[in-house]
């Protein structure tokens, strides 16, 4: 058995991953649910996101940036390269949108939070939308709607799977 790539990722209803500085929400259950999913496993972003991390690396995981930037002070605590690294255990593509659209073809499973509020009309022009999940991939796992105890926010958690 082969290694597995994921990725993973929280959008709005209509497809909004990002506002170009980070995600437009505050969703402490989705990040504790990302945080279980990728822990003890290799991360692999461009260098938007790892920028916009708050915590720089993150811990408990390897993290790769990709780009075409040379390792320096900028990159501290990651592993900089200019293409997916060979990798000895499963990985996660965390973003952002440019890395998910380079890599979808590469992906095996991809783990979703879906937020219930849409959000492209209001960012215009700085909205960032995921990748289109085609017909390769079959949702094997669509959670119940849940609601935020930090802001009211809805939100599931939804899992896909290549056929």
């Amino acid at each position: 058995m082969g290694i597995t790539l994921g990725a993973i990722w929280a959008q709005s209803l209509d497809g909004v991953i990002g506002d170009g500085k980070g995600m437009p929400w505050h969703l402490p259950e989705d990040l504790k649910h990302f945080k279980e999913k990728t822990y003890g496993y290799p991360v692999i972003m461009g260098r938007g996101t790892w920028e916009a991390l708050p915590v720089k690396p993150l811990p408990g995981r390897a993290n790769h940036v990709l780009s075409s930037r040379d390792p320096g002070k900028w990159s501290d605590g990651a592993y900089v390269s200019r293409d997916i690294p060979d990798l000895e255990s499963d990985a996660w593509i965390i973003g952002g949108a440019q890395i998910y659209e380079a890599t979808i073809d590469e992906v095996d499973i991809i783990e979703r939070t879906l937020i219930d509020v849409s959000l492209a009309d209001q960012l215009g022009s700085k909205a960032v939308f995921a990748p289109r999940i085609d017909r390769d991939f079959e949702l094997v796992e669509d959670g119940a709607w849940q609601t935020s105890t930090s802001n009211a926010l809805r939100y599931k958690f939804q899992r896909f799977e290549r056929k």
